[in-house]
């Protein structure tokens, strides 16, 4: 999908190397406070660690173990922030920890849930309480051995979309998002960096100017700092690959299970998809490329027992129908097991060794990415100087300025002015795009008039604003990332999506996005880098 050239001479204020949560966090929070910015990511948006977690907003009650008791509070004060900031892409959801006789005693996650509900700021979340799984239907899918646990909040979060709806915001904001471009040199001319970007749908490449740099590039970091800025001495991340496995529904109900492992990890068994059950994680160091991580038959294995410990209905390798992987760069810190290393996010500026400004983004989690932006933002301020004042905690993102308990009046909304949207649809669009649902619908009176139908619920228009408004380019793009709804086409489905987007992107956009906010076309567009 083409994408216009950016202006000759232009320079940017600061430009982001990466497309994941925290690259795309911190355009999105530059832009807002009047910064010019641009962003290249080399794949898709979201397209390695981003979209490859467990999909939940939270404080992580394990890290506790680990005294990692700053990390904690501020990744549970982030979670009403982020509700209430995106409430058609996240909302609360009640976990039970079953009690395992010959693991954490009873008094010490008692102990460790009272902190996680009181160090955090919690307001809208229900607080812990104790459950008798013998009464309780929580209990119904479990071994009868199970008998005591404790239920408490945290949130869920549709990850890829949340990375794609900073993008989107970042661009209405005036920066240029530039997805399937790489960085591949950097260098320093009148003291400013000299980015060469190449496209690598179309092979062209053109220069950049930045007054300062960010390298968010996830797992790729020490890479970038390798090869377009050649230096090969660097190693600052410690690569661990997380693994999920997808199964068909488990158990009714909304609550989600938080299982303690022999080995003492922990994994989670969430509802996933309406139809199905998300089990996952595993803790493995990485090496290679991130791009080609791979759940192994070993890690499937050690999903399926470590859940069946729990499950009455034992979970077998042969019920997976989709599984996922992806690689965190966390911070080396030294720990001698993958699962021991911090999560915490670690900065570091390094304009002494390069000549120009530049910060590199170490590790972090999803849940504090809008913190870690904060952080990069305040840094980028005292380089290149101040503008504008933190505002990310209190904006909305795209779609999702209806308040943190309007979720089901959306959805009546969308069903009352297009009645002939079957229920289950309406709430999937509400919940993938928010209030922008109605824009994607446009006139549509009826089904016919949502155009091509690719299987299950996906019909051109919406393909058409995945391509137009939020970069997609493929099949996997659309249904492995933005909507999910690969878990119901078929191969043959699957593959006439892919089709359909190719032609989209080697057409360069069937719909031109400048008529909607004068600033993108499809995959780009001209931001507001001034002239040097």
């Amino acid at each position: 999908m083409g994408q216009r050239p950016i202006q000759q001479g232009a320079v940017f204020d600061v430009f982001v190397i990466g497309g994941g949560i925290n690259g795309c966090g911190v355009a999105r929070d530059a832009a807002g406070r009047g910064y010019s910015v641009g962003l290249a990511e080399m794949n898709d948006l979201a397209s390695g660690t981003s979209s490859a977690s467990t999909k939940l907003i939270h404080g992580g009650l394990r890290y506790l173990e680990y005294y990692e008791f700053r990390l904690v509070r501020e990744a549970l004060m982030e979670r009403e922030v982020l509700w209430r900031n995106a409430p058609h892409i996240i909302w609360p959801m009640r976990f039970v920890l079953p009690l395992h006789e010959g693991m954490r005693p009873g008094w010490l996650i008692r102990l460790g849930l009272f902190l996680y509900d009181h160090i955090g700021g919690r307001k809208l979340l229900p607080a812990t309480r104790t459950l008798d799984m013998r009464s309780d239907p929580a209990g119904k899918p479990l071994k009868a051995s199970y008998r005591r646990a404790f239920e408490y909040s945290d949130c869920w979060v549709n990850d890829a979309r949340l990375v794609v709806l900073n993008a989107r915001d970042a661009a209405n904001r005036g920066a240029d998002i530039r997805t399937r471009t790489k960085v591949s040199r950097a260098r320093i001319e009148d003291g400013k960096w000299v980015l060469t970007l190449d496209d690598l749908l179309t092979g062209a490449s053109q220069e950049v100017r930045a007054r300062m740099l960010v390298n968010a590039a996830g797992p790729w970091v020490d890479e970038v700092i390798a090869g377009a800025f050649g230096r090969n001495d660097v190693h600052n991340v410690r690569l661990v690959k997380g693994s999920h496995i997808v199964v068909p529904r488990k158990f009714e109900g909304e609550r989600a299970y938080f299982f303690q492992n022999a080995d003492g990890r922990i994994i989670f068994a969430i509802p996933y998809e309406e139809e199905f059950t998300l089990i996952g994680t595993t803790d493995q160091d990485f090496e290679g490329d991130p791009a080609k991580a791979q759940i192994s038959g070993e890690e499937i294995d050690y999903l399926c027992n470590a859940a069946s410990e729990y499950f009455t209905d034992p979970i077998r390798p042969t019920d997976v129908v989709w599984s996922f992987s992806g690689v965190r760069s966390l911070f080396d810190d030294g720990a001698s097991m993958a699962q021991e290393a911090t999560r915490d996010y670690v900065l570091k500026s390094d304009e002494e060794s390069f000549g120009a400004p530049i910060v590199h983004v170490f590790g972090g989690k999803i849940t504090t990415f809008r913190r870690l932006a904060e952080s990069v933002v305040a840094e980028i301020g005292r380089k290149i100087g101040v503008r504008g004042t933190a505002w990310t905690h209190r904006e909305a993102l795209p779609g999702g300025d209806f308040g943190h308990d309007g979720y089901e009046r959306e959805v009546e909304a969308l069903r009352s002015a297009y009645p002939f949207l079957p229920a289950e649809h309406a709430r999937r669009l509400v919940r993938l795009y928010g209030r922008v649902a109605h824009d994607i619908l446009g006139g549509a009176a009826s089904v016919e008039e949502m155009g091509r139908h690719f299987g299950a619920d996906l019909y051109e228009v919406e393909l058409r604003h995945l391509a137009a408004r939020e970069w997609a380019c493929t099949g996997d793009d659309v249904l492995w990332r933005r909507t999910k709804r690969g878990l119901r086409l078929s191969p043959t489905q699957a593959g006439i999506v892919d089709a359909f987007m190719s032609d989209i992107a080697r057409r360069g956009g069937l719909e031109d996005a400048a008529g909607r906010d004068g600033e993108q076309v499809a995959r780009g567009g001209q931001g507001r880098a001034g002239a040097a």
